[in-house]
């Protein structure tokens, strides 16, 4: 990507989301474009800062969290308080997913035993049908 504005279509392009985010994105001040009339020019600072919002929403982190990390940008301390606020809610997401493949596992681990059970009942049931016949 070059230096010069995109068009909300090719933004929708490179990154692969809709108008429609954009815009959600645009409504929440997350986005800042240049309006031209009824067009928006999306600079490389809003690219740098979608590319930053979608890998936050990827990590799930929520949009206000988002907007708080990128709002320390501009702190003057060689973003040393961005990095480590984001350190610090990366590690609580992780430990959340953790815990939800934790309790993923578990799930997966009872329903495969209850199919198993399933496939014995199953059975059993038709080989008393066969036996009858």
């Amino acid at each position: 990507m070059s230096n010069t504005t995109m068009t909300i279509r090719e933004m929708c392009t490179a990154f692969d989301v809709t108008p429609r985010t954009l815009r959600f994105y645009e409504a929440k001040e997350l986005l800042f474009p240049e309006r031209q009339g009824q067009k928006r020019l999306f600079t490389k600072r809003d690219r740098a800062r979608l590319k930053l919002i979608l890998r936050g929403k990827r990590f799930g982190f929520s949009l206000e969290e988002i907007r708080q990390l990128l709002d320390l940008y501009h702190m003057g301390d060689q973003q040393q308080t961005q990095l480590a606020r984001t350190y610090d809610i990366a590690r609580e997401r992780l430990a959340d997913l953790e815990a939800q493949r934790e309790d993923l596992n578990n799930a997966i681990d009872d329903l495969q035993n209850q199919l198993k059970w399933g496939e014995k009942m199953i059975a059993s049931i038709n080989s008393a049908r066969n036996a009858a016949e």
